[in-house]
């Protein structure tokens, strides 16, 4: 059973950082330091409590939040582990949602990735306080002071270290606490335990006396009360550092930076020690604005003894059922109470309330405010919902996930599976909101959408796994749609006799493109007309031109459902049609045998018929995308963005790194994400959004209608 901890011995962080870059590592040091375990876990060799999926095993990455926590020196650090790859940054969103302070890692030896960039932009939004740690400081290839002067001018000047490595024959053997001004010599057992010292070895000292003379300047830049201090004294006081540090970087005015060896465990009970000290707890942090029961907005009061929960992710474990992770953000947690959902005003009971780390549980029976935990077989509950008292229902505010940018329709592979895959997709949606899936109403197939083809591979895998189930992916069918260029009039009688009533129907139309305010022909005289917007997109102009009666009015509506029906369905190579006008100016009818079903198909035949002499035209949905990219790769991506028929529309800059906007048809966009994180080492993302249709080109759109199964026959 987890001992109740109270709000100021609380500690939220959330590690970010780019793929590879040694969160995970990180996570598992902080709990073997901590004596949570009693082993230092290892990525490849799928045993940190982090990474347990099997998925995440299999491929040796993060691909799901975890939610860990050690107690430290009598306070109890929530770590909330991210994954670095941007297919699964939905993952890193949640966790910023409920963290309040971000530890992002960084590869010393490789330099920062993009997942670190999106992390630094996600902690701006949420206003919280950023720690650098500088991973992997024990290999030969780290570069300390590049990485230093990269992060200066990639995120903040008021990058400040804290920590600084020593060598001897390209060996770490050491840490300077730029702070203290002491040597720090770690234990060869991985424990973490240091013993500390004053002689600085001289190949450092310096460098370090430089970094503690900026670190003081820069405390003093951040407060007037301390600027004058420094103007009186020439410096600041070692309890005025301490304060000053605390609340700069409470303000997000000076970003630490601290090296660790997380494999060796170096540099990492120091890290934990700063978490502590210097790092804002939940009431430290502004109270969120909350949505009141009638709509009004209040700020939650962090005394209040009415209880606001907020489900930050859900998932579903093998034995366990739904497990619902929370931050308590009003009153406190008790197993057994009562909650009502303010999304749906359904009742949740409380039942089982747990500490998690990784999938290892314990039980708690109370969490109080700011604290993190989860519950299980909360019936209707999910992520972004708030669990409130009764009569004290508040809504918290919803975290907002990046928009999908990659879709594959699904086919199944086993018959009988409809129900089982239509569930187990619904679930899955439900665990993790950046993946969404929707009927295509118009092709029909079921398309499934999200954050690049890693993620939607993930999804499908898991679907296989916990549903029994086998699906393929494939691209989906692009919605294409058909318009013409020229007019034409024509006719088509439709004459039918099996014996008994026929059918009869006869008409002639003028076809031509739809365009605002373009007139009618002179030769004809408008009776009536509709303009309908088309919900596919586009108009349809349908005028009425009949003179002399020669078909009755109450065949008209006939006539126009014939030629919806094959907008529709598409004249010509199976796509809607768009933007047309028809003039109905002439027919025949018989008084017995002509119908509305006679009218409806004399109308869609020569409908069809008379498109084939308007010169029609294919058209292709064109999307907006910006690629974010390292300046090395830019080469390489606009290359293979005119290979895909993409337009550059301007390059602009962002920190580092560059952005291309460009339009590109939807039809090349297929596998893009996987193709853009190849030719970047997964460092690079794009984003996109629909623009406008154009034309197909013709040698493209011969190809498309000659796959198109049109029958030339009467039905």
């Amino acid at each position: 059973m987890a001992a109740e901890i109270t709000t100021d011995r609380i500690r939220n962080i959330v590690l970010a950082g780019h793929g590879g870059s040694g969160k995970t590592t990180l996570a598992e040091a902080m709990l073997f330091a901590a004596g949570e375990t009693t082993r230092l876990g290892s990525v490849p060799d799928g045993t940190t409590l982090s990474d347990y999926h099997q998925d995440e095993i299999d491929r040796g990455i993060s691909i799901n939040l975890a939610t860990l926590h050690v107690n430290w020196k009598g306070f109890k650090l929530n770590i909330l582990d991210t994954p670095g790859y941007p297919d699964f940054i939905g993952e890193t969103k949640s966790a910023v949602r409920v963290a309040d302070t971000m530890v992002m890692t960084v590869d010393a030896s490789t330099g920062v990735g993009f997942g670190a960039d999106s992390a630094w932009e996600f902690a701006e939004e949420a206003g919280i306080p950023v720690l650098f740690v500088l991973t992997k400081v024990g290999v030969e290839q780290a570069h300390i002071e590049e990485s230093l002067q990269y992060l200066r001018e990639h995120f903040s000047r008021d990058v400040v270290p804290l920590e600084y490595p020593v060598y001897e024959n390209k060996n770490l053997v050491a840490m300077v606490n730029v702070l203290s001004m002491q040597c720090m010599t770690f234990a060869e057992d991985g424990t973490g335990t240091h013993s500390d010292s004053s002689e600085i070895p001289a190949a450092v000292l310096d460098r370090c006396t430089e970094l503690r003379s900026a670190l003081v300047e820069t405390l003093a830049e951040s407060d007037e009360t301390l600027m004058g201090n420094y103007f009186d004294n020439g410096t600041l006081s070692d309890d005025e550092i301490r304060r000053g540090l605390r609340t700069a970087v409470l303000a997000r005015r000076i970003f630490p930076l601290f090296a660790a060896s997380s494999t060796k465990n170096v540099g990492i009970t120091p890290l934990m020690d700063f978490i502590t000290d210097y790092c804002p707890g939940p009431a430290d942090m502004p109270m969120p604005i909350a949505a009141g029961p009638h709509g009004e907005m209040l700020t939650l009061d962090p005394n209040s003894h009415d209880t606001a929960l907020f489900v930050f992710k859900t998932v579903s474990e093998p034995h366990v059922g739904e497990l619902s992770f929370f931050r308590v953000y009003s009153g406190r947690a008790n197993s057994g109470m009562e909650l009502i959902n303010t999304a749906n005003g359904r009742a949740e009971r409380m039942n089982q309330i747990f500490v998690m780390n990784g999938k290892n549980r314990k039980d708690t029976t109370v969490l109080n405010f700011g604290d993190i935990g989860a519950v299980v077989k909360l019936k209707n509950t999910h992520t972004n919902n708030t669990l409130a008292t009764k009569g004290h229902q508040v809504s918290l505010p919803t975290i907002w996930y990046p928009a999908p940018i990659a879709d594959a329709a699904i086919i199944l592979k086993g018959k009988g599976d409809d129900t089982k895959v239509s569930e187990g997709l619904h679930t899955l949606h439900e665990e993790d909101p950046t993946f969404n899936v929707y009927q295509d109403p118009e092709s029909h197939q079921t398309v499934v959408s999200g954050l690049g083809e890693l993620h939607l591979e993930v999804i499908m895998k898991r679907l296989q796994a916990k549903y029994g189930v086998e699906v393929e992916m494939k691209a989906p069918r692009i919605p294409y749609r058909e318009t013409i260029k020229g007019s034409t009039s024509t006719s088509y009688r439709h004459r039918k006799q099996t014996g008994g009533s026929g059918q009869f129907g006869e008409v002639h139309f003028h076809i031509e493109p739809w365009e605002e305010n373009r007139p009618l022909p002179g030769q004809f005289q408008k009776r009536g007309e509709e303009l309908d917007d088309l919900t596919w997109g586009g108009k349809f102009h349908f005028v009425n031109s009949i003179v002399g009666g020669t078909i009755e009015a109450r065949f008209v509506p006939a006539v126009k459902k014939g030629i919806v029906e094959t907008l529709q369905r598409g004249a010509f190579a199976g796509y809607p049609m768009t933007n047309v006008r028809v003039i109905l100016y002439d027919g025949k009818m018989h008084p017995v045998d002509s119908n509305e079903n006679a009218f409806k198909t004399a109308a869609r035949m020569c409908f069809k018929q008379g498109v084939k002499d308007c010169r029609p035209q294919l058209m292709e949905p064109i999307w907006n995308i910006e690629v974010t990219a390292p300046m090395e790769a830019m080469g390489d991506i606009m290359s293979d963005l005119s290979s895909r028929r993409g337009r550059i529309l301007g390059m602009d800059s962002k920190g580092t790194a560059q952005v291309i906007k460009a339009q590109i048809p939807l039809a090349e966009l297929y596998g893009y994400a996987a193709r853009l994180r190849g030719m970047t080492q997964g460092r690079g993302s794009y984003t996109r959004a629909f623009s406008h249709y154009e034309e197909v080109p013709k040698e493209i759109e011969s190809k498309i209608v000659a796959t198109a199964d049109l029958e030339e026959v009467e039905e």
